[in-house]
């Protein structure tokens, strides 16, 4: 049910991504990039199961960031994209300040939400930091590679697509593993948590050039 149920999401985010960038141009990727990003990271918080491993919800709607910035640096150029990822950092940013402030509100007598929202809101620090640096060193590298591969070969669009994103996906989970994880879990463990994430964010990222062609295609 979980793969299926994956590979539904997968098709469904960047054909919204598509129609969204269709009609709203570069305006509609900002949106878009700003929004994954806070509801990629509430899904996280949850854990699923696919090919009996474990990972968290939220993978897909991070990597759409990274089509979202390929399609930008291709039909609007890499500053866009750049101005793309440092609205993403604020809106993570803003998010997680006012969600805990949220949560220090005393609750009304009648409240239903308070514990819900704790569990689902209350935050690492170290994890939140790690988390909203590599989203930025991640994504501005995908755009600093994307641009060099255009340079020197800029007849593959699949080319610089695809390495682009795996490179920055992978780097993106090895570090951001270290950055949370280290002295609290062994390296073996972090590196195990690293590498099933990267695999299965290189498959997300190979299943995004279709859509980058369609994009294109667009007017």
């Amino acid at each position: 049910m979980n793969i299926l149920l994956g590979v539904v999401s997968l098709l469904l985010t960047f054909s919204l991504l598509i129609i969204v960038e269709k009609f709203f141009k570069k305006e509609g990727l900002f949106v878009w990039v700003s929004i994954a990003t806070i509801i990629a990271n509430i899904l996280v918080c949850k854990s699923i199961g696919i090919f009996n491993i474990t990972t968290n919800l939220g993978n897909i709607l991070f990597a759409s960031s990274f089509l979202a910035t390929d399609i930008m640096s291709e039909k609007y150029g890499a500053k866009e994209s750049r101005k793309a990822i440092i609205l993403g950092v604020v809106s993570q940013v803003i998010f997680v300040i006012m969600t805990q402030i949220g949560l220090l509100y005393t609750p009304a007598p009648e409240d239903l939400a308070q514990e819900s929202m704790k569990g689902l809101f209350s935050i690492n620090l170290r994890v939140s930091i790690a988390s909203i640096v590599m989203y930025f060193v991640s994504n501005m590298a995908d755009i600093y590679i994307f641009e060099k591969i255009k340079e020197k070969v800029p007849g593959k669009l699949w080319l610089r697509n695809n390495v682009s994103t795996m490179i920055c996906n992978s780097i993106e989970n090895y570090l951001f593993s270290f950055l949370a994880f280290a002295g609290l879990m062994d390296i073996t463990t972090i590196l195990s948590i690293a590498t099933l994430a990267s695999v299965l964010e290189i498959v997300i990222a190979a299943c995004d050039t279709p859509f980058l062609y369609l994009s294109k295609k667009l007017k």
